[in-house]
C-alpha cells in the first residue's frame, strides 16, 4: 500500500486543502505520459518508503485524468502548474514546490526532514 493517497476530485482537494491548517500536505502532480514524471513518482515513492516526516499527509494528482483538480490546486495555492511538479503547503499557503528534474528523494528529505 502506497504512503500517499490520490485526489481525483474537487471535494476531495477543498478538504485536503481545508487541513492544511491542522496537518501540512505533500502532493505530487504526476502525468501519466511522461518518463520525467514516472521518474518523479519513483523518487516520491523512494522517500515515502524510507524514513520520512509522519507529520505530513501525502498525496497525488494524476493531471491528465483529473485536470479540474490539478487547476484548482494551482489556483489556490498561486503556483503556476507544472508536471511532475511537487507542492509543501501548510495554513492554505505554499512552503515550496519544485518541478521536473528537481522532484528527487534527496531533495525532498532536505526539504521536509
Amino acid at each position: 500500500m502506497s504512503a500517499w493517497k490520490e485526489l481525483t476530485t474537487l471535494t476531495e482537494w477543498q478538504e485536503v486543502f481545508d487541513r492544511s491548517s491542522e496537518k501540512p500536505a505533500v502532493i505530487l502532480k504526476h502525468s501519466t505520459t511522461c518518463p520525467v514524471s514516472a521518474s518523479a513518482l519513483d523518487e516520491y515513492e523512494q522517500y515515502l518508503s524510507g524514513t520520512h516526516n509522519e507529520q505530513v499527509d501525502y498525496y497525488l494528482v494524476k493531471v491528465i485524468e483529473s485536470r479540474p483538480v490539478s487547476n484548482q490546486i494551482a489556483e489556490d495555492l498561486g503556483i503556476k502548474h507544472a508536471s511532475p511538479q511537487i507542492l509543501y503547503f501548510k495554513d492554505k499557503e505554499s512552503i515550496w514546490n519544485t518541478s521536473h528534474w528537481s522532484v528527487t528523494n534527496k531533495h525532498m528529505s532536505a526539504v521536509l526532514d
